[in-house]
């Protein structure tokens, strides 16, 4: 079972350790299909290249940001870059382990809290820096490319990794 509950806190606590039952416990070794579907989801929600189409609605001017000018647009920005890094920090909890690091166990007090504070940080500006490398390298995507995306192949697969995983739990607690 993963980890039996919706809590992020939960969620980070089952991804304790890093090496347990001969396996991985971070959820991106257990489940790397529906990291790659939440990532690129994560991508297209944020508005990042290569799913920056707002942008592209007016390549001429600066598309939706001719509309904003000085505190506004910085505002705007801002919101970007906080849904950006708030969306680093969910894949950090949900398939890095959160403030979980190898070797934690062997580290007790006051240093095992920071040195948790600054392995989610590391995780959550690992994942800021790609999404910005992304951007850099990726061309943009059209809408239909988008909607072709999404669509016919991102639903299908993250409907096929939820049957699959249901199927898996449901034989390993002995539903069936």
């Amino acid at each position: 079972m993963l980890s039996g509950s919706l809590s992020l806190k939960d969620i980070v606590v089952s991804q304790h350790g890093f090496w347990a039952d001969n396996y991985f416990t971070w959820y991106v070794f257990k489940q790397p299909v529906a990291f790659v579907v939440f990532f690129i989801c994560a991508l297209a929600e944020t508005n990042r290249a290569p799913f920056d189409l707002p942008e592209c609605e007016s390549e001429l001017i600066g598309g939706y940001h001719t509309e904003y000018g000085s505190m506004k647009m910085g505002f705007y920005l801002f919101a970007e870059y906080v849904s950006l890094f708030t969306s680093s920090a969910v894949i950090s909890i949900l398939f890095f382990g959160g403030f979980n690091f190898p070797g934690m166990d062997y580290v007790d007090g006051n240093l095992l809290a920071v040195l948790g504070v600054v392995a989610m940080f590391t995780k959550t500006f690992f994942f800021v820096f790609v999404f910005m490398w992304i951007r850099w390298t990726l061309p943009r995507f059209r809408f239909d490319q988008l909607m072709h995306l999404g669509w016919k192949s991102l639903i299908p697969i993250a409907m096929i990794n939820l049957l699959i995983t249901g199927l898996v739990v449901a034989f390993k607690e002995g539903w069936f």
